[in-house]
């Protein structure tokens, strides 16, 4: 249930639903996404749901991650990333096969530590890990190519817009009950919105824990 085999018929049915980035296949293809969650789960890692992590925070299905990984590497540049929201570390590994440098901040420390851990013994070296509060971004690290959330806002974030760098692109659920997959771009005319699919996160919570 963890084999090459398996990874290979998650991808066939990314593909089914949609997804035609064929880096971002190959990625998730390659990626042993079972090492991301606890081995109670991981027969259950390949198919295509939201699993639990701990800390009330879950690993997003596999589409999930395919849909927004292709709207990251569809961006103008792919130089510098920010992820808000490493969780598990799993969409940050997938993030760090696509793009030069990948930052990404965790409010838990908890989940921090074992993501750290999982990304080191896969060898994924270019991905930096802050503990900090997503809703602040890193300004000091910007400005980003993308910036990509992996909790639901209940409104815009206006701190992680003036992260990203002119053609930059935020991607972003938001809303609370009804949720909505949203990406931004900074053009040189301004902020541009697009509206995508229904879509179901945890919230983006404050501060840390």
């Amino acid at each position: 249930m963890t084999s090459a085999r398996t990874r290979g018929r998650m991808v066939e049915r990314l593909r089914t639903q949609g997804i035609k980035d064929e880096s971002v296949l190959a990625v998730m293809g390659a990626l042993p996404r079972h090492v991301f969650v606890d081995e109670a789960l991981a027969h259950r890692a390949y198919d295509d749901v939201a699993l639990p992590i701990g800390h009330g925070q879950t690993i997003s299905q596999p589409y999930i991650v395919a849909r927004m990984s292709e709207l990251a590497v569809s961006a103008l540049r792919r130089e510098r990333v920010l992820e808000i929201g490493t969780g598990c570390g799993y969409q940050s590994a997938v993030l760090g096969k696509l793009f030069k440098t990948v930052f990404s901040v965790e409010r838990i420390a908890l989940l921090l530590d074992k993501a750290r851990s999982t990304l080191r013994e896969l060898q994924v070296n270019n991905v930096r890990l802050r503990h900090a509060d997503g809703h602040l971004g890193l300004p000091e690290s910007g400005p980003f190519d993308v910036v990509i959330m992996t909790a639901a806002a209940s409104h815009l974030p206006l701190s992680l817009l003036e992260q990203l760098a002119p053609g930059g692109r935020l991607i972003f659920p938001l809303g609370t009950t009804d949720q909505e997959l949203r990406v931004i771009e900074r053009t040189p005319d301004g902020f541009v919105e697009v509206r995508l699919e229904k879509v179901r996160f945890v919230p983006l919570l404050p501060g840390l824990a």
